[in-house]
């Protein structure tokens, strides 16, 4: 029943992650003057919009997924470099933004509970699912975030570096981007298959030590027992 109960909250979470992780991408490139994700009717929490049926079934069996790309023309930004790294740069900042307010929501839970001394406190998350919640959002939000900012196309932080080039390399990036979805995602499938995930590994440091300092900041008294 406890892994049920977990699958329903992990499914819950993912869909809030990439719905406000796509939503910011399509209202920051209408702010910047494009309004190709408006007149898509992806400018909405509905996650239906959003997700992608293969991409989020992979979240679940393998790890790793991804949503519906927004659509974003940037030939209409008045500075399309620019533009482009700050619509990419909405994402992952959504992302860190839901973490950060996750931890200030767990702060709230672990300031109004009862926790007997030296109790474990994972087990405390385990029979508290608003708890669980909220480690969840700080901990798939985090990863997704830092995930998305390396420097690798599609992710958004090629194109975040992207607008620090020159036109000629960032034409000539823009073209090398549309080869190396496929890339990525045989690097992808060949991470679950041998079980060696680079990009686990990338994001693995960074990952650990700011989901455990918001960790701490939000239950500074915990035993220690709790661990990501």
């Amino acid at each position: 029943m406890e892994k049920i109960v977990e699958w329903i909250m992990r499914a819950v979470v993912v869909l809030i992650c990439i719905t406000v992780h796509e939503l910011c991408h399509g209202y920051a490139a209408y702010k910047l003057g494009d309004d190709t994700a408006k007149r898509a009717g992806r400018l909405t929490l509905n996650p239906l919009k959003h997700i992608d049926p293969i991409g989020t079934l992979m979240l679940f069996v393998a790890r790793f997924g991804w949503a519906k790309p927004v659509p974003v023309n940037p030939y209409n930004f008045s500075n399309m470099k620019r533009d482009m790294a700050l619509t990419a740069a909405a994402g992952p900042a959504s992302n860190f933004a839901l973490a950060v307010l996750s931890a200030c929501a767990l702060k709230s839970v672990w300031a109004t509970s009862y926790v007997a001394p030296y109790f474990p406190i994972e087990k405390w998350i385990l029979h508290n699912p608003v708890a669980g919640f909220f480690v969840l959002m700080i901990w798939i939000n985090t990863a997704l975030g830092l995930f998305n900012l390396l420097p690798f196309p599609p992710l958004d932080g090629s194109k975040i570096i992207s607008g620090f080039m020159t036109d000629d390399m960032y034409f000539r990036w823009m073209e090398f981007e549309r080869k190396a979805a496929y890339l990525l995602m045989a690097i992808l499938l060949i991470s679950f298959v041998t079980k060696i995930s680079l990009f686990s590994t990338l994001i693995g440091v960074p990952l650990d030590f700011i989901v455990d300092y918001l960790i701490d900041y939000a239950m500074p008294t915990r035993t220690g027992a709790f661990g990501l």
